[in-house]
């Protein structure tokens, strides 16, 4: 029985003790919490409801939580409930009822814990989108990383999700990249406001072999070759580099192509035309201050040419037109302003601002011996993808930039994710799926096989805590799923693999010697392959391999 599984019903349970009691139901939450108390010694489980549900319902909460758990001890799948404080309950589960998870486990496989909640839902997931003037740096490897996870995490609950990166492709900082580009294939020092490193000269020198005679172009042609041949010289390096790290898009958008198109024209006049802009001092005006921006956005300057937010607006209804229900934006940590302007443009169109969510990504530092490493060689000023995966790895990269909140700023120790010891997050968890491989390959080679195993012999406490933890992995999706923090997954990951451990350490599975496999072994067995089929699930969610040797 999950912890959902368990919820439901001790709501069912508190329904009727209420009714036969005539008392009115409505006093009961709308969802009953059940929790895993932190001492074994208060039982499996524990819930609130009595104290939620009593003042409303007009009772006393120990007197509502002796009746509940009356009832509950004569009730299948409860072994016991007992009362503690001022109302809590305390539940163990009969030993049936917790091999039911298990069994969920190895009858549903890799789908355990998915969901259709989402399901008919279209999911816009942007993320990553760094400007195509250099290498993607730390802050767009952990947005690689992180979004990636979450649309993975969205699909195990039914949501369709479409990976998209936004290509800022038009504008001034393109300009910049183009005449740093000219200045290294001339020979000549990148200007004060333009790109470095080295990844400059070979892009340049790339331009120049794609298009020979580039450089001998008037001056305002030879920008443009050098703006339309230098961004797509840097995007087929991004996707290389977004590829080799398992991240890939399903769609590209250009910003250039909007303008290009009239797309960003019609969108603007649209909302002229809905009365959502107003003119003031000579320039259009989004009332961004209406959903808690601190001042409204210019949308079309005074001398006519178009903000930056005019391709936000254009982009946004180009999206809602290829289907999406939902636009979920992940950006830097220097876009907190961008929350509530791309709020307003969703309700200048006349959609409820709750179809635009906003995700803000902390930096990324990675350090060495304490100490802050030292720039790229080819990057210059920045640590880019590839500098990260050439030290630790990819999966050591993703499960790193992962397993934490973006909310927070992530200090990555490079010599911690580099060992093999289960100091590393990430070796703990894959060395954990490596062992149950090795452990299943072992049963093989003895003839013992899990088939009909009878789980109801699980009864030892280490199983039991294995088991609940097993439990908690569909709640543990619909959180990460729901509040969009795939960080849940890894922590979760981590519980479970030392779980297993401690139960590995204690509770024997294979038999010894010439000793035949006992029908306890076998359902130890059973137990270690649903664990197998759920840490490989998680890492798989984080895009992180499962390795069966290590």
């Amino acid at each position: 029985m999950t912890p959902a599984a368990l919820a439901d019903l001790l709501h069912a349970v508190a329904v009727d003790v209420l009714t036969e009691r005539g008392l009115d139901t409505a006093a009961l939450p709308d969802e009953v919490t059940v929790e895993r108390p932190r001492n074994p010694e208060h039982g499996d489980y524990a819930t609130n409801v009595a104290l939620r549900s009593a003042k409303k319902a007009g009772v006393k909460p120990a007197d509502l939580a002796d009746w509940l758990a009356v009832r509950l001890t004569d009730t299948d799948g409860i072994a016991s409930a007992e009362v503690a404080g001022p109302g809590f309950l305390n539940l163990r589960l009969a030993a049936d009822a917790q091999a039911g998870i298990v069994a969920d486990v190895l009858a549903q496989g890799d789908g355990y814990g998915h969901t259709d909640a989402l399901t008919g839902q279209t999911i816009n997931l942007e993320f990553v989108s760094a400007n195509p003037t250099g290498p993607i740096h730390l802050g767009g490897t952990r947005w690689a990383a992180v979004g990636d996870a979450l649309g993975r995490v969205l699909e195990a609950q039914g949501a369709a999700v479409v990976r998209e990166y936004y290509v800022n492709d038009a504008g001034a900082q393109i300009d910049r990249f183009a005449a740093s580009l000219i200045a290294a294939a001339e020979g000549r020092p990148v200007p004060d406001d333009g790109y470095g490193g080295a990844y400059v000269a070979e892009v340049a020198a790339r331009v120049v072999e794609t298009e020979p005679g580039v450089l001998d172009q008037p001056e305002d042609q030879k920008l443009a070759a050098f703006r339309r041949l230098g961004v797509a010289v840097m995007l087929d390096e991004m996707r290389e580099s977004l590829d080799g790290f398992g991240t890939h898009f399903d769609v590209w958008s250009s910003e250039l192509a909007l303008h290009a198109s009239g797309a960003v024209e019609q969108s603007v006049q649209k909302l002229k035309d809905d009365g959502a802009l107003y003119f003031a001092d000579g320039a259009w005006w989004l009332r961004s201050t209406d959903h808690g921006d601190d001042k409204d956005r210019v949308v079309i300057k005074s001398d006519g040419t178009p903000a930056y937010i005019a391709g936000d607006i254009a982009y946004y209804r180009d999206k809602r037109a290829r289907g999406a229900d939902l636009a979920i934006y992940m950006l830097g940590a220097d876009h907190h302003g961008y929350i509530h302007r791309l709020k307003a443009v969703a309700a200048a169109f006349g959609d409820d601002p709750a179809r635009v969510e906003v995700l803000i990504g902390q930096l990324v530092n990675l350090l060495r011996d304490g100490e802050p490493v030292k720039m790229s060689k080819r990057a210059g000023t920045i640590i880019t993808l590839e500098d990260l995966v050439d030290a630790v790895g990819v999966d050591a990269a993703r499960y790193t930039l992962t397993r934490s909140s973006v909310d927070q700023v992530l200090d990555i120790d490079l010599d911690l994710i580099s060992r093999r010891t289960n100091e590393n997050p990430v070796f703990y968890v894959q060395y954990a799926h490596a062992r149950l491989s090795a452990l299943a390959r072992n049963a093989a080679d003895l003839g013992v096989s899990a088939a009909e195993p009878d789980l109801g012999l699980l009864t030892h406490p280490r199983e039991g805590d294995l088991i609940r933890t097993l439990g908690e992995f569909p709640r543990v999706l619909s959180s990460a799923a729901q509040l969009r923090e795939p960080h849940r997954v890894a922590r979760f990951l981590e519980e479970l693999a030392g779980t297993y451990h401690r139960f590995y350490d204690t509770c024997r599975v294979l038999p010894q010697g010439d000793d035949t496999a006992q029908p306890v072994n076998v359902a130890r067995l059973a137990l270690c392959d649903a664990t197998r089929t759920v840490l490989a699930s998680g890492l798989g969610l984080l895009g992180v391999s499962a390795p069966e040797r290590m």
